[in-house]
């Protein structure tokens, strides 16, 4: 065991907020599992306590030998999960339909002998981010044409945003997103940038009209999209709206210390009271100190990957740091976002705190790559230390 603890290199203030997060996320999930429970199983809310034990144990596992590769690695392996990725997405789209009442079948692909879904979408926009920043990197202090970007730059971008598009707007949204601000930090040229964002809004808005003309093609994805931004508008008795309601009751109920762990009573009412709104859940439990802790961590999480970044001996390094660590925390606040209702609801779950493998394990396998980077960091220093005349001179006294 101890030997195992020796093994564990990189950010030990990360791994701190790692370990807060994943315990604490056993908490709210034991209790919000029981609607689930009682809905879709024998009323055991064990079951869902042990699997979210097995997610998390997985996911530690990822992230601990993620973290022992070197983070340059990572480049060519970027290149090479593009084609993957593309196939995983596209198979995604075109499997066929599969009823299920609690997931949308077209964002999963159910893997047979281990018998669990798997959400392609969440690996790609990693795979992207990393390919993005090995091509910032890359160019880095270069000048460049918009025209030399196009191929290995923006295609791979644009063609993995269109397959997850019809699917889960909410996450091609935040990719999008990720990837401007990403080539923005990385010294991408401004006017380029003004270029690919008026660009995805004359594709998306040709998507919109393709998807009106032919319904039959994605049913429901456009008018789901619709109603959700109109419900965050007006408030009509709607499911979505239903939801917000509760997750505000819970909140309102709350207050400052909360019930206590395990006494949500909206946790009853609310649909995806363990995964989309986990976060009112919380605060119904444990108050608003619950949940302004829970958002203090996600911000010291920011800031250690600043701090991680800018300790980076390489642009590459410190360019993979910021891609796979902000979506991180952004995702955490778009998600308490829609709890209180600042923004539409968007099926995003809360990192290392909601159920649900997929979240979890990419959300492990990002950190392991940013420890990774913080491993090479420390690697730097000690040469260039070795190397220094005073510290040698320093050690010989």
């Amino acid at each position: 065991m101890n030997k195992f603890l020796l093994n564990i290199k990189g950010d030990k203030p990360l791994w701190v907020i790692f370990i807060l997060l994943a315990s604490f996320s056993f908490l709210p999930v034991y209790s919000a599992a029981s609607n689930l429970a009682y809905l879709y199983g024998d009323g055991n809310t064990f079951n869902y306590l042990f699997k979210h034990f097995i997610h998390l144990s997985l996911g530690f596992l990822i992230m601990y030998m993620v973290h022992k590769v070197p983070y340059r690695y990572f480049k060519g392996i970027s290149i090479l999960m593009i084609p993957v990725i593309l196939v995983l997405l596209a198979y995604t789209i075109f499997q066929p339909s599969i009823t299920d009442s609690m997931t949308n079948s077209s964002r999963w692909i159910r893997i047979p002998i281990l018998g669990f879904g798997f959400q392609p979408s969440t690996l790609a926009s990693i795979i992207i981010l990393i390919y993005v920043a090995r091509y910032l990197s890359k160019i880095k202090d270069k000048i460049i044409t918009f025209s030399q970007t196009i191929i290995p730059l923006w295609i791979p971008v644009f063609l993995t945003i269109m397959l997850i598009l019809p699917a889960n707007f909410s996450t091609t949204a935040i990719l999008f997103s990720m990837v401007m601000l990403l080539c923005f930090l990385g010294g991408y040229p401004i006017k380029y940038l003004i270029g690919i964002l008026a660009s995805a809004v004359i594709l998306f808005s040709i998507f919109i009209l393709s998807v009106k003309a032919y319904p039959d093609l994605f049913p429901n994805r456009v008018d789901t999209w619709k109603s959700r931004i109109e419900n965050f508008i007006d408030s009509k008795e709607t499911k979505a709206n239903y939801q917000i309601e509760k997750a505000k009751i819970a909140i309102a109920t709350g207050g400052i210390k909360g019930l206590g762990p395990g006494k949500s009573v909206q946790k009853n009412f609310l649909p995806q009271s363990s995964s989309d709104f986990i976060f009112a859940i919380i605060i119904e439990e444990f108050g608003l100190i619950g949940g302004l802790t829970l958002m203090s961590l996600y911000l010291w999480f920011l800031f250690r990957i600043i701090i991680i970044s800018n300790k980076s001996a390489s642009v590459f390094g410190s360019l993979l740091a910021i891609a796979l660590g902000i979506p991180i925390v952004f995702q955490a606040l778009v998600n308490m976002a829609v709890a209180v209702q600042l923004f539409p609801v968007t099926g995003q779950p809360l990192p290392l705190i909601s159920s649900g493998g997929t979240s979890i394990w990419m959300t492990c396998l990002a950190i392991g790559i940013i420890q990774s980077v913080r491993i090479g960091s420390e690697v730097a220093e000690n040469e260039i230390d070795e190397n220094n005349p005073l510290e040698i001179l320093k050690e010989t006294i």
